[in-house]
């Protein structure tokens, strides 16, 4: 915009560009690919203006993304809002890989009581190296 001569501030730019990158993002995941039936999942944390935020994480076998999730919390309601959230954009995979994450286990034990089907979850630290 500056090389064609009108000078626009960034905060007039951001409200466009929220709206757009919603419009994107949906058009981007009707075109990907489909995901395998593996999938390894994790989470991670890291300080963000000066407050810990986790990172909720899943990629199939071919290290593809699956999808992620930034929570300020690490407990079984955003585990289980990750995993919700991912099955519905993906479809239930037949194998989850995790490391010995509490929240992460039961958020698994939840979803296979609640949609009545078998998901075998493996868990191992070098399992999901992937990953990292």
């Amino acid at each position: 915009m500056q090389e064609r001569g009108v000078f626009v501030d960034h905060v007039t730019v951001r409200p466009w560009a929220l709206k757009v990158l919603q419009v994107l993002a949906a058009v981007f995941r009707r075109r990907k690919q489909p995901l395998g039936r593996s999938w390894r999942m994790d989470e991670t944390y890291f300080k963000m203006d000066g407050q810990w935020k986790y990172l909720y994480r899943a990629v199939d076998r071919a290290a593809d993304t699956v999808d992620f999730l930034l929570t300020s919390k690490r407990d079984l309601a955003a585990a289980h809002r990750f995993l919700e959230r991912a099955i519905n954009l993906h479809d239930l995979p037949e194998k989850i890989s995790i490391d010995k994450s509490g929240a992460n286990t039961a958020a698994i034990e939840s979803v296979r009581e609640d949609a009545c089907v078998d998901i075998i979850m493996r868990q191992s630290k070098y399992l999901n190296n992937i990953d990292e």
